[in-house]
């Protein structure tokens, strides 16, 4: 065997046993996780299991990062402005960890130099041109620089769906509980504390903005800040209408039943508006897959009768 298909060989094998290795771990934790969903279910309390090797070597690997990161950091490259625009963008895709910039910059750092030289290392004993051997570790390089901002997107696109879809639910409890007669900050920690359970995102959400409503003595900075740290339309226009009932007096239930009423309507319309365009999204499948047979069908018969009749 010669060397190129021995290095294809072995990195096959390598990326086989990383991919074996992954799923062992995750079934290892889901299994972890359901024991103690059913413990809980029976009134035990789980008992921590210490830290399991999924764990040790997530966390050995984000240590890793986040110190490439910090380093970075600490050079002064990146200037204070693209710090703070970084940071809400992160906070935008509910990425509020304590080391979220410092992770964030160590991955793009990371697999820009890494991804190119793994690419190198591939390439190396290879038989291609020599334009290859410099395009694709370059081309390697490009997508290791973009591949966090990416994967970052992707969760904010799934974060803003979480909470589109659990903040109609937490309006109608903040109408629960200004009928009962809970001041704004008191309603907005019940609301925090009870959409833990169902959202936890919605939940967090709410907390942090009555942290700051108690932090904060302008409370119409507070609650402009919840739509300005997440850029969600659902948010804005929540905190813009609390600012106006706290500033005209308009009874608050009201105010949060037409907001939950227009957003349940705009949830209605989105899914009948993805609904209208499943016709045209099957036309193609039915053209490339469905057609062809009904053809075979309807003229397959007329078209053996022709053969046979020309071969006479």
């Amino acid at each position: 065997m010669n060397r190129p298909w021995l290095l294809a060989a072995s990195g096959v094998g390598a990326l086989v046993l990383l991919v074996a290795a992954f799923m062992m771990l995750r079934l290892m934790h889901r299994q972890e996780t359901l024991a103690a969903r059913v413990q809980m279910s029976q009134g035990l309390t789980p008992r921590p299991s210490g830290e399991t090797l999924q764990e040790g070597v997530h966390g050995a690997w984000t240590r890793a990062v986040a110190g490439l990161g910090q380093l970075i950091l600490r050079t002064g490259l990146l200037p204070s402005r693209t710090r703070a625009e970084l940071q809400l963008f992160l906070m935008a895709a509910g990425l509020r960890g304590r080391n979220g910039l410092e992770i964030f910059i160590g991955a793009k750092i990371g697999l820009l130099a890494g991804l190119p030289l793994l690419a190198m290392l591939a390439l190396r004993g290879v038989s291609v041109s020599s334009m290859l051997h410099l395009v694709i570790p370059i081309a390697a390089g490009v997508v290791g620089l973009l591949l966090p901002d990416m994967v970052v997107r992707h969760r904010r696109k799934k974060y803003i769906a979480r909470v589109e879809r659990g903040l109609p639910d937490a309006l109608d409890l903040l109408v629960i509980c200004a009928q009962a007669g809970l001041g704004l900050t008191a309603a907005i920690v019940r609301v925090a504390d009870e959409m833990q359970q169902g959202n936890e995102d919605i939940g967090l959400e709410l907390a942090l903005t009555a942290n700051e409503l108690q932090l904060i003595a302008d409370s119409r900075s507070a609650l402009l800040n919840m739509g300005t740290r997440t850029g969600i339309d659902g948010l804005v226009r929540l905190g813009t209408t609390l600012v106006q009932s706290m500033q005209y007096g308009t009874p608050l239930s009201d105010s949060m039943r037409m907001l939950s009423a227009e957003m349940r309507q705009e949830t209605l319309t989105r899914y009948e508006a993805k609904a209208g365009r499943l016709g045209v999204l099957l036309s193609l499948p039915m053209i490339v897959f469905i057609l062809p047979c009904l053809f075979l069908i309807v003229g397959g018969p007329a078209a053996v009768s022709v053969m046979h009749i020309g071969s006479e």
